[in-house]
Order: C-alpha cells, then structure tokens, then sequence
C-alpha cells in the first residue's frame, strides 16, 4: 500500500496567506499513523508545522500534537473536533505552510479547528 492511499479525505485552506493542508486517516491504527506522518514529513518537507490528533479505541488512544505551534493551539483543537463529532478510529494531520502573517492563537485555534472540521464534514457527508 501506498502511503497517500491511506488518506481517505484532504482539503485545502488559505487563511491570512498561511495555507492549510488537511488529511485525514479512517480506520487509524498505530502503523497507519506512523506510516502518514512518515508520508507527510517527506513529501512537505518545507513545511512550517505538521500537526495532528487522534482518537483510537482499542487499545484507547488520544493524541495531540502541535508540532511548533503555540501550545494548544493546533492538535487540541483538531482532537476536540473528533471528540465533539463522536468520531472513533480517525486521525487528522494537518500541514501548514506559514504565510508570513501572524495569526495570534486564537486565529490558530479557529483555522485548526475550521480544517478538522472540514474533512468531518466530508465524511459524515461521504464527500471524497
């Protein structure tokens, strides 16, 4: 298997010229979450962060990480969105490439959010 073939959705969001990559992994398990990071590290190898939550349920599992970004401002936000949505399984990465404006934290908090919620969306609506 392919690494990018174990994404299920992507989006793509431009705030305040920073952009914004989401992707996000069904049916997470340890390996599948290496194996996107892995993927991720490579192919955006600029990148200014790459962050991300989990929620996994057996054995039970939630992580956040902020990669760089003010703490709390990124993998919280994107995991309380899998919590909120009730979402099991699922991993969010999201890739950010900084746009040369500051977004403060609590711009960081709602574009984190907005991505995660994104790609919920597209598979609650069985959108690709």
């Amino acid at each position: 298997m392919q690494a990018e073939s174990i994404f299920t959705k992507s989006v793509e969001i431009i705030e305040k010229k920073s952009k914004f990559y989401g992707f996000l992994i069904e049916n997470a398990d340890e390996g599948k979450i290496k194996e996107g990071l892995s993927f991720l590290k490579k192919e955006y190898k600029k990148a200014t962060h790459i962050c991300w939550a989990c929620s996994i349920e057996n054995p039970f599992c939630e992580r956040a990480v902020d990669d760089g970004e003010p703490s709390g401002t990124a993998g919280r936000p994107i995991l309380s969105v899998i919590q909120k949505r009730g979402a099991k399984n699922v991993c969010i990465f999201i890739v950010r490439y900084f746009g040369g404006i500051k977004l403060g934290a609590g711009g960081l908090v709602r574009i984190y959010t907005k991505v995660a919620g994104e790609l919920l969306k597209m598979v609650e609506n069985g959108n690709n």
